[in-house]
């Protein structure tokens, strides 16, 4: 149950993150209020998972899916780059989620 809290909270990190760039700054109300509502629910989450999961591993899986989701999310609405290096990168720390995820005893 932990990895699935910490999933959704990484998901929610994605969420809170690409709010940011449409909330422009922090200036428009909606966006606004919709990032700071996802980045507590994800910090909650994440608290929650580390009940059960090791800091290290938790925070690094967290922040390793609210970085591959925001970019690809970043790719897909804000035409952001695609060039190989950078997709080379991302796949470097999918690599390091699962790595994670697989040296870790289950919770």
């Amino acid at each position: 149950m932990a990895w699935m809290i910490l999933l959704i909270a990484g998901l929610l990190e994605v969420a809170w993150a690409v709010g940011l760039k449409y909330s422009d700054g922090l200036s428009k109300p909606i966006p606004t209020v919709a990032t700071v509502v996802t980045l507590l629910l994800s910090f909650w989450l994440l608290g929650l998972a580390m009940r059960d999961l090791p800091v290290g591993t938790a925070y690094g899986v967290w922040v390793g899916i609210g970085a591959v989701g925001t970019v690809i999310l970043g790719i897909m609405l804000f035409d952001e780059a695609t060039n190989p290096s950078r997709l080379i990168s991302i796949g470097f720390i999918i690599i390091g989620i699962i790595g994670l995820k697989l040296s870790t005893a289950e919770a």
